[in-house]
């Protein structure tokens, strides 16, 4: 089995940490903001070092390819540069920073390889500076049209488009990833959950991403003033809303154990103290690995009285992904990866989206997972031991290895 170099890990995971450093021990790198263009920058730069030939797509995608035979298709891996507001230094850059080791450690040590291995960097994974999250690998995987996104604006009213343009990133359309000449795409990611840590393992291997359902539920009441009008007389809207949420939860728990959900948006109109409120919006977002109990939270959502407290309600559904279950050639490459160095694992879904979850579609795709530490994420305090940044590193080197003597 072959391993990484932690220092050398290490010190890729400090120099990156500086590119849109808050000074509260986390980054804002808002995808081709300058800080992003400055860990883009510092990325191409590594990357040729180690004799890697680069070219970027129209989305500004980066494909950084050490040369193997040209006959085979590549072997992929990466993840995004970009964060969050106050994020944290392991959510995807460390999927980035372990694919960049794992080939270092392959053209330092000339460990031998056939397959052309490309170290990934997608644009917008986040979706933080441009809705929406995932932009680019789905503009390249077909799930968006490329023209909307282009038109997508970020707080300041600059388009993605101009920033595209102006990133010295966009390059040519015929360099996007060809599924015909890929043989695997593997992304390493950290957990941002609590299990690897709270259950000691030391790496999560991902079988596939969660589906998911969002609804919004709206309550249309009567506004009236507070004083004066008798409870009994009353259509309030947030009293509606909140027994609806009660009953949804209820019906939710008795479903199966895995099934996540959240009500994490509310909207309340005229929102002042003196009156009853008139018009209530809530979201609620339910995931589960099997699509059958996505189903079963439908059905649950639709057997919601129509009048709850007096109040007409009403819902849609904002947006969904179906069940993503990755490759079981390269899960399985993964697998045998951490029983060969001897880690302890267990198999997963993920439940937040990733670039992987796009590429699966077009590519054979997997994921591996590293431990968060109390499952803290998309903040400041999102950390991962370079322990065990490392072991994830080596996971990943085997991994392609394994898909390389394939």
């Amino acid at each position: 089995m072959f391993k990484c170099n932690e220092k050398r890990l290490e010190e890729k995971i400090k120099t990156f940490s500086t590119f849109g450093a808050t000074g509260r021990g986390g980054i804002t790198r808002l995808s081709l903001s300058p800080a992003a263009l400055e860990a883009r920058t510092e990325f191409c730069n590594r990357m040729k070092k180690m004799g890697a030939h680069i070219v970027t797509d129209d989305m500004a995608n980066i494909y950084a390819t050490i040369p193997g035979d040209e006959k085979l298709p590549w072997i992929m891996t990466g993840s995004h540069l970009d964060s969050v507001i106050q994020g944290g230094n392991y959510d995807g850059v460390l999927g980035v920073l372990t694919a960049m080791e794992a080939v270092e450690t392959i053209t330092t040590e000339k460990i031998p390889h056939r397959h052309p291995i490309t170290v990934i960097v997608w644009t917008n994974e986040e979706g933080a500076r441009f809705d929406p999250a995932m932009m680019s690998s789905g503009v390249i995987t077909g799930k968006f049209e490329k023209e909307k996104m282009l038109q997508s604006k970020d707080t300041k009213g600059t388009a993605f488009k101009e920033a595209l343009e102006a990133s010295g990133y966009k390059g040519d359309i015929k360099n996007r990833m060809d599924p015909k000449n890929v043989k695997a795409l593997f992304e390493l990611h950290i957990e941002q959950g609590p299990v690897l840590d709270a259950e000691k393992k030391d790496i999560g291997i991902v079988e596939g991403v969660c589906g998911m359902v969002n609804y919004e539920f709206s309550f249309k009441g009567q506004a009236d003033h507070a004083g004066t009008t008798p409870m009994s007389y009353r259509k309030d809207a947030l009293f509606a809303a909140s027994n609806a949420i009660i009953w949804l939860h209820n019906e939710l728990d008795k479903l199966d154990s895995k099934l996540v959900y959240t009500t994490g948006r509310i909207t309340c109109s005229p929102n002042i103290h003196t009156i009853i409120p008139d018009d209530v919006k809530f979201t609620l977002d339910a995931r589960h690995q099997d699509p059958k109990v996505i189903s079963q939270v439908v059905d649950i959502i639709n057997k919601i009285p129509k009048e709850i407290s007096k109040c007409e309600v009403s819902y849609e559904e904002l947006w969904g992904r179906n069940t993503v279950v990755f490759n079981k050639n390269n899960v399985e490459a993964v697998a045998k990866a951490v029983d060969d160095l001897g880690y302890s694992s267990k198999r997963m879904y993920s439940g937040p989206g990733h670039d992987a979850q796009y590429a699966a579609d077009v590519v054979p795709t997997s994921m591996i997972f590293v431990p968060s530490i109390d499952g803290h994420s998309h903040c400041e305090i999102e950390y991962t031991p370079v322990e065990n940044c490392l072991k994830g590193a080596n996971v990943l080197l085997n991994a392609i290895l394994n898909i390389d003597a394939q």
